[in-house]
């Protein structure tokens, strides 16, 4: 496996990652709107319902989309995982901010369905982090599962004095401080703008 910069020509394979990585989690939930067991008892609609896509077409790949005409796009950030001449996975890197402070937000991060569980998403977190590092950036922050994040240094961003500027998404929300990360860096997280549109 060969970990890369993307290029142009990859658009569509990565949108193919995130379409695989995420669409059966859609179609699921789709399913059980369907059948009238909204999941966690809520109600409105489904992530592909809400951003006007197909229900099983996963926000994620629209995400990407957006991301790539956004001025917080970071063409030197967003990677991919290669396994004979094929791209098997994706995370990107888009410019933040805590305050009036430069940050990174990470996500979405995907791996193709058939190349789950073998480390693909591992290699693609410590190429994105150490590429943030050596470009000096202070901090990433990411909205996400807090038992799969903890393993590469990330903490609840409320330990550092930050905070998320949706309230909704402050028990996930998370931060990894890197090397040139100072203590005064607190205040509230804002993402590139396509994160809101979702």
């Amino acid at each position: 496996m060969l970990i890369r910069r993307e290029r142009a020509e990859d658009a569509p394979a990565v949108a193919s990652v995130h379409r695989s990585a995420f669409g059966a989690l859609y179609a699921r939930e789709h399913a059980g709107r369907a059948a009238g067991t909204p999941p966690g008892g809520t109600t409105g609609p489904s992530p592909g319902e809400a951003t006007g896509l197909s229900p099983a077409e996963p926000p994620e790949v629209d995400l990407v989309a957006r991301l790539r005409s956004d001025a917080g796009w970071i063409p030197t950030l967003s990677l991919v995982a290669v396994e004979f001449d094929t791209v098997i996975g994706h995370v990107c890197l888009t410019r933040a901010a805590v305050g009036p402070f430069p940050a990174l937000g990470l996500g979405p991060l995907g791996v193709h369905a058939e190349h789950q569980g073998v480390g693909v998403g591992s290699a693609l977190m410590h190429a994105a982090l150490g590429a943030a590092d050596a470009l000096d950036e202070p901090l990433v922050g990411l909205l996400g599962s807090l038992d799969y994040y903890p393993r590469f240094g990330f903490v609840p961003a409320a330990r550092l004095g930050i905070a998320p500027d949706e309230p909704d998404w402050v028990s996930h929300f998370q931060v990894r401080p890197l090397t040139t990360y100072e203590d005064q860096i607190t205040g509230e997280f804002h993402y590139a703008e396509p994160f809101y549109e979702l």
